[in-house]
């Protein structure tokens, strides 16, 4: 089993490492999201996610652009904790942190092949669908419906919402 440190990569490892995957004709799959409070749902989404393809490359959104998404309180845990844990599963082969407020940035860099994203959207409604199709890629909806999310955990929590 690889290091968990060591699939943590820098935005030009994980340039590098799509182009090699590309030269040896394997499938790169990118899914993406906060990953804010690890729960069940992220794990079947990323499980899910790996079956797509050869590697999976999870992008992780950093920590000012979680703010920018979720509002003030938010990320509770820290970019670095987020990336670590996340290398941890073994559905997951490398992690990247992204700065900006979407991931298509980084998606045009990388060029995968599956741009897997969770159940929480249709094949219409992602955002950076037409981003994935300039160079042939496909985006697929994948992993169990969404039932689980860490903003109702993170309520929860905080005591806005009674218990189930």
């Amino acid at each position: 089993m690889m290091d968990p440190a060591r699939k943590i990569l820098t935005r030009t490892q994980a340039r590098q490492l799509a182009e090699k995957l590309r030269q040896q004709g394997k499938t790169l799959v990118l899914a993406n999201g906060a990953f804010d409070l690890l729960h069940v749902g992220h794990a079947r989404y990323l499980l899910a996610a790996k079956k797509l393809g050869d590697v999976l490359l999870v992008a992780v959104n950093s920590d000012s652009s979680v703010r920018e998404l979720k509002g003030p309180g938010r990320p509770v845990v820290p970019e670095g904790e987020r990336a670590e844990l996340l290398a941890h599963l073994a559905a997951v082969d490398y992690v990247v942190i992204f700065p900006e407020r979407t991931v298509a940035a980084l998606l045009r860099e990388l060029r995968p092949q599956v741009h897997a994203k969770g159940t929480d959207y249709t094949p219409e409604t992602v955002p950076e669908r037409e981003v994935v199709r300039e160079w042939g890629g496909r985006t697929v909806i994948c992993g169990d419906p969404k039932e689980h999310a860490s903003s109702d955990l993170i309520a929860r929590i905080r005591g806005l919402e009674p218990s189930r």
